[in-house]
C-alpha cells in the first residue's frame, strides 16, 4: 500500500465526475467505460481511506471531502499543466506559437508594427491575438488562453508592469445636436442623446457606461462604434490615438464639456506566467515595451 501513489489520471477522472455530473457522463467524456472511471474514484478513496462522492438518485454528490479533494485536484493538474508547457517551451528554443490578448484601445498600428519586428527575427513563430476588451481580457489570463496581455486592470494573481497612460476625449459628428448647442455640453445634455459603447468581451459581460442615457447602443468593437458616431448617430468617448484621422478630417470633433471631458485609462502589460514564459515571449513583451516608449518620447 505504501509504494501504490494516485495518479494524474486518476485525478483527472475524479474532476471529470465532478465537472460532467456524474460517471457515465464523465466515461463519455474521457473515452472510457464507466467501471474504469468507477474504479478510478474507488482507488482514489481506497487508498486515501476516504469517501469522495455519496450517490444522490442518479447523481455523484462530493462529499466535504470529497470537496475538498476536488479543489486540491484541480490545483495540482493547473500546475501539472504549465510545468509541462514551461518544459516545451524551454526544450524547443522560441515559442511556435504565441498568444496576446491586447485591450482593443491600445493602438493597433503600434502592435502590429511589434508583430512585425518579431516575425522579422522569428519568422516561424506565429501569434494568435484575442483583441478584448476590460473583462474579456482577465478572463483570457485567468483562463490561460494567453502567454501576454496588454490588459486595463490587472486580475488577481497575476503581476503587471505600467505600459501607456490613454487620454479618451468625448465626440460627436460636426452636425450632431450636442454642437449645435452654442454652449458647452452638460451630463444633462447628454442624456438625452444616444451614447455609443463597447460591450466587454468574455463569457461575464458587464457592459459599463459613463453615462447613463436614456437611448444607448452596444456594439462589439470599438471601430463600429466610431463608424456609427462618424455617421451623426451619438456620441461616445473614445482613445484620442483611435480617431486621431478622424479628428484631423473633421468627421469627428470634441464636445465642449463644461466638466469631465477627457479621461483616461492605464493599461498594464502582464506576463501570464513569468517562470513558464518562452524566450518568444519575453522577447515580444520587451518590444512592446520599446515600442511604446519610443512613442510616447516622440511625443513629448
Amino acid at each position: 500500500m505504501e509504494n501504490q501513489y494516485i495518479t494524474l489520471d486518476q485525478w483527472r477522472t475524479l474532476l471529470a465526475v465532478v465537472d460532467t455530473g456524474g460517471y457515465a457522463q464523465a466515461a463519455e467524456v474521457l473515452h472510457k467505460s464507466q467501471s474504469s472511471v468507477t474504479y478510478a474514484v474507488q482507488k482514489i478513496e481506497s487508498l486515501l481511506g476516504v469517501k469522495a462522492f455519496e450517490i444522490q438518485g442518479r447523481k455523484a454528490i462530493l462529499t466535504p471531502t470529497g470537496q475538498f479533494l476536488y479543489r486540491r485536484a484541480r490545483a495540482l493538474l493547473d500546475e501539472s499543466s504549465a510545468l509541462e508547457r514551461a518544459a516545451k517551451r524551454l526544450s524547443a528554443g522560441w515559442e511556435a506559437e504565441i498568444r496576446i490578448a491586447a485591450e482593443i484601445i491600445f493602438p493597433s498600428w503600434l502592435l502590429l508594427e511589434c508583430f512585425d519586428r518579431l516575425g522579422k527575427e522569428s519568422p516561424h513563430t506565429r501569434i494568435e491575438l484575442i483583441e478584448s476588451v476590460l473583462g474579456g481580457t482577465s478572463e483570457a489570463l485567468l483562463q490561460g488562453q494567453v502567454d501576454l496581455a496588454i490588459a486595463g486592470i490587472v486580475p488577481s494573481g497575476f503581476l503587471g508592469t505600467p505600459l501607456l497612460r490613454m487620454r479618451f476625449v468625448p465626440v460627436a459628428n460636426p452636425s450632431h445636436p450636442l454642437h449645435q448647442l452654442g454652449r458647452e455640453v452638460t451630463i444633462d445634455d447628454l442624456r438625452k442623446e444616444r451614447n455609443l459603447v463597447v460591450r466587454e468581451s468574455g463569457t461575464r459581460r458587464s457592459t459599463r457606461v459613463a453615462v447613463d442615457t436614456t437611448q444607448r447602443w452596444t456594439v462589439s468593437h470599438i471601430a463600429t462604434s466610431i463608424e456609427a458616431v462618424r455617421m451623426g448617430f451619438g456620441f461616445a468617448w473614445f482613445p484620442e490615438e483611435k480617431i486621431r484621422n478622424e479628428l484631423r478630417d473633421g468627421s469627428l470633433k470634441p464636445l465642449p464639456m463644461r466638466d469631465g471631458g477627457e479621461r483616461f485609462a492605464q493599461l498594464y502589460l502582464v506576463l501570464a506566467d513569468p517562470d513558464a514564459a518562452g524566450p518568444g515571449t519575453r522577447h515580444l513583451a520587451e518590444i512592446i515595451r520599446e515600442a511604446v516608449g519610443s512613442e510616447c518620447l516622440r511625443h513629448e
